[in-house]
């Protein structure tokens, strides 16, 4: 179980609404230090800190927790198949053909 993924979403999710974390912080009413150390996975949030920040950065919390649990994966694909359908089927054709390259080059 990797727990520090929880700070990597944390980030992920707060960049892409281009957040600081200085806003953040303010979001959730913790320091711009804690904010920083549970991004860098130093510090793992207690369940009600960790309802903030998936609160103020208006995902679910399963999506904060995708990489800590096994069933995470299960989200990611629903999320990848959410992406994939925005495509054209071209481009999706070309997504799967490297997908499919990197499978047979994995070990």
């Amino acid at each position: 179980m990797d727990l520090s993924a929880i700070g990597r979403n944390i980030r992920k999710y707060r960049t892409q609404k281009k957040l600081r974390q200085e806003e953040l912080a303010e979001k959730t009413s913790l320091s711009t230090n804690y904010v920083g150390m549970v991004e860098r996975g130093e510090k793992i949030p207690a369940l009600e800190t960790f309802l903030k920040f998936a609160d103020a950065l208006e995902v679910s919390a399963d999506m904060l927790l995708v990489d800590v649990t096994y069933h995470g994966y299960t989200i990611k694909d629903s999320l990848l198949a959410e992406k994939l359908e925005k495509l054209s089927p071209a481009d999706r054709e070309k997504i799967y053909d490297v997908i499919d390259t990197m499978i047979k080059h994995s070990k």
